[in-house]
């Protein structure tokens, strides 16, 4: 029996799944924040102001991301805002977070590095908590794969991936699990000697681009540029121009 994307009714109001671990997945990643403003001896409620900005326009952002590689499947406008059973495209959320970052920090005067080095442990572990919203939704799964190799995995993660007739590839749980490891290497290497301002978001992104690339050529519902799977391409991009930036950055600290 698979899970029911409901969780509980309130009154007519259907509470779901999704709703319920996405928002686990921005509190987890607030307190993970904060614990890094304390760590670093900053005020936290510098990074509360850009957290209560940015929540909920990296959402806006997430929704028009994935509904503009999605026009087609829309017959109206309100259908465009329904977001209740999925439908949010995590590139969209980063750049309507860092569209607000950017714009906070030159009000504020303060370092957008510094900040979306504070924010990034939290957002790549809110993102391996929010893809089991994906799960209970059964969506953001692989191609087909043989009973013999779900057999390895837990039963109800069976049950969910058994999506029209065949078992289908669990890369929900595969983005998850290298969400959680980009998270403990970057709590690992963060307070290293030889890591500067701005290092850790730009790990973080290369990071999850790296495990996106090859997680996403297994999906079936990827969005798509013509031939060209949008997160593949996007992924290249952020992986070559993470590293260019890293490289420079240290090779020139390095000469001075």
């Amino acid at each position: 029996m698979i899970i029911d994307p409901v969780a509980f009714y309130l009154g007519p109001l259907a509470i779901r799944w999704y709703g319920i671990i996405i928002s686990i997945a921005i509190l987890l990643g607030l307190l993970i924040s904060l614990n890094e403003c304390k760590q670093r001896g900053i005020n936290q409620e510098i990074i509360l102001d850009y957290i209560i900005w940015a929540i909920p326009v990296a959402i806006v952002g997430a929704r028009l991301y994935y509904v503009i590689f999605t026009l087609d499947n829309y017959h109206s406008f309100a259908e465009m805002f329904a977001i209740r059973d999925g439908g949010l495209a995590i590139h969209g959320a980063i750049i309507g977070g860092l569209i607000v970052i950017v714009f906070l920090s030159k009000i504020k005067s303060i370092s957008f590095w510094k900040i979306v080095d504070i924010l990034s442990p939290g957002v790549i572990l809110g993102q391996a908590i929010g893809r089991w919203g994906n799960f209970i939704n059964q969506e953001a799964f692989g191609g087909k794969t043989s009973k013999e190799f779900m057999s390895y995995f837990p039963a109800f993660i069976r049950r969910q991936m058994h999506i029209n007739g065949a078992y289908r590839h669990p890369t929900f749980l595969y983005e998850s699990i290298w969400n959680i490891i980009i998270f403990m290497f970057i709590i690992f290497i963060r307070k290293k000697d030889f890591i500067k301002t701005g290092d850790i978001f730009v790990i973080y992104l290369i990071g999850y681009s790296i495990g996106r690339f090859f997680i996403e050529g297994m999906r079936t519902d990827s969005l798509m540029l013509g031939s060209l799977r949008v997160a593949q391409l996007l992924s290249i991009v952020i992986i070559i121009a993470g590293v260019f930036f890293v490289v420079y950055r240290h090779k020139n600290t390095c000469r001075n």
